[in-house]
């Protein structure tokens, strides 16, 4: 086998010499490989590299295709097929696991946990048996901040044209082009008497309601609801009232 000591590159540099040492019938036709190997190897590579990068370039497309399909799915508001059993879904996991989901009810732990049970018995609980529902919390927060900032196509929600009118008379400008008002939720507003006002009293007013009815819109339209719930059945009624009152009644006077 000394004969094949002599490769370079991976290839004999003359066939017709191997094939007589190794008792071939010698061929007329040797094939000279020394003179220019670098370059016949490179083409050799190049023509196996360009059917390698074709046929990868070729599936990444449809894999890019499918990829931007799936994109466009996620940016777009999902169907209600699509979100209502994934929440179905959620309850249904919450119940077998014995838990009651309720946003508002993490306003109660955290109170818990900064000391108010000391002075009211109201807060006195075991805020460990709900470490869960803060789990639940903090990844609402999260996947809310990724929500809005890397999977959606804008800052603005899609509400009618005639709302963004009647909005617009009201003096909330931004109405349309954010997806909180600014004229409420933006920096100018923390020096605004009014603003903040209005963000005080509504947040007291929600917390003492959600509470004092043992639960919020989640605690109670969702959970309670699955759970076939009569008391959160006359909850979710008295929020449709009460939005309806502030919208046509109290909205008006106070903008």
């Amino acid at each position: 086998m000394d004969c094949f000591k002599d490769f370079r590159y991976g290839l004999p540099t003359d066939l017709g010499y191997y094939s007589e040492q190794m008792g071939w019938q010698a061929s007329p036709f040797k094939l000279d490989l020394t003179k220019e190997p670098k370059s016949l190897i490179k083409s050799f590579y190049t023509v196996i590299f360009a059917f390698v990068f074709l046929w990868v370039n070729g599936h990444l497309k449809k894999d890019q295709l499918k990829i931007l399909k799936f994109m466009e799915f996620i940016f777009e508001p999902w169907p209600w097929y699509v979100a209502g059993p994934l929440i179905a879904l959620t309850m249904f996991l919450l119940i077998f696991l014995g838990k009651k989901f309720g946003m508002s009810t993490n306003l109660e732990t955290i109170c818990t946990l900064c000391g108010a049970g000391k002075k009211a018995d109201y807060f006195d609980l075991n805020w460990k048996n709900q470490r869960w529902n803060l789990v639940v919390l903090l990844g609402a927060v999260i996947g809310g901040f990724i929500g809005a900032h890397l999977l959606s196509h804008g800052s603005a929600v899609a509400i009618h044209p005639d709302t963004i009118s009647i909005l617009r008379e009201l003096g909330f400008q931004s109405a349309g082009t954010a997806y909180l008002p600014d004229e409420l939720f933006g920096l100018e507003a923390l020096t605004d008497i009014k603003s903040l006002s209005i963000l005080l009293i509504g947040g007291v007013l929600l917390g003492f309601g959600a509470r004092y009815a043992a639960g919020c819109t989640s605690g109670h339209a969702i959970s309670g609801l699955s759970n076939l719930q009569v008391p959160s059945l006359i909850a979710v009624i008295g929020f449709f009232i009460g939005g309806l009152f502030m919208i046509h009644v109290l909205f008006p006077l106070i903008f």
